[in-house]
């Protein structure tokens, strides 16, 4: 076999959570690049409806679900409405955000639980409900939780702690479940991205432009990284290449928590 053959996807159904714009967008239309039919969840039909299209014209399927997944019910819901299109073979956890910016002693509980179940929830209910699914089918699977740098360090000059908080609970979840899945065949693997200019973080840079301006100064690449700097990890990470990964937190970050 040609190793690029390794990372085909051919006939694979991806899922991919706040897969509509930004990192998630761009995953979603690498591993359709590389042949994998995809079911996008988001919160808004236009986006969602755009990059289905998008994938569409990559020759691959792709289906729509609108649903709020920081909303566990909703969340439940969208994966047995995927389900309903086929068997998932990929997961990719990606919706996430930090939202705030409350310090830590005046962040109201009510605050602090949206963004654990946003980031943190959404991750626990998807694997929950597609992973056990797979385990059924017993097929193997690949799982891929998107967490943050923000989950090994802490961001300075800026509040909303349960973002931090969530992001490194995701990737001891990615450990966990590794070890529990492992004799199933299914790959638990973690990506924990740095700065991207994503939509978020450009409102980010907005209201907090001395922020972001140092977070840029102390990347040794010397810059943000570009949303499809992404998308090929994500198809390693959800191919036959990465087989014997499970586990893992790959950081791209282009260098900043080497500092």
């Amino acid at each position: 076999m040609n190793v690029l053959d390794r990372f085909r996807l051919d006939d694979k159904h991806l899922l991919i959570t706040g897969g509509s714009r930004g990192l998630g967008r761009e995953m979603a239309l690498a591993l359709a690049q590389a042949g994998a039919d995809v079911s996008l969840v988001g919160r808004d039909p236009d986006s969602l409806e755009a990059t289905a299209n998008a994938i569409r014209e990559c020759g691959r399927r792709a289906t729509t679900i609108a649903a709020d997944v920081g909303q566990p019910e909703q969340c439940e819901a969208a994966c047995l409405q995927a389900l309903e299109s086929g068997p998932v073979d990929i997961l990719i956890n990606n919706v996430g955000g930090r939202r705030i910016d409350t310090p830590t002693h005046k962040l109201p509980t009510a605050e602090w639980q949206k963004i654990i179940d946003l980031n943190l929830t959404s991750t626990f209910v998807c694997s929950r409900v597609i992973g056990a699914d797979m385990i059924r089918r017993d097929r193997g699977g690949r799982v891929i939780n998107v967490a943050s740098i923000s989950g090994l360090v802490a961001n300075r000059g800026i509040g909303g702690r349960s973002y931090e908080t969530a992001k490194a609970a995701v990737i001891q979840f990615t450990r966990a479940t590794a070890v529990d899945w492992a004799p199933h065949r299914i790959t638990v693997n973690a990506i924990c991205p740095g700065g991207f200019m994503t939509e978020p973080n450009q409102k980010w840079a907005r209201e907090n432009p001395a922020v972001i301006s140092a977070f840029r100064e102390q990347i040794p690449a010397g810059d943000f990284g570009q949303p499809e700097d992404l998308g090929p990890l994500a198809v390693y990470l959800a191919s036959d290449a990465s087989r014997y990964m499970t586990g893992a937190s790959l950081v791209i970050d282009g260098g900043y928590t080497l500092i």
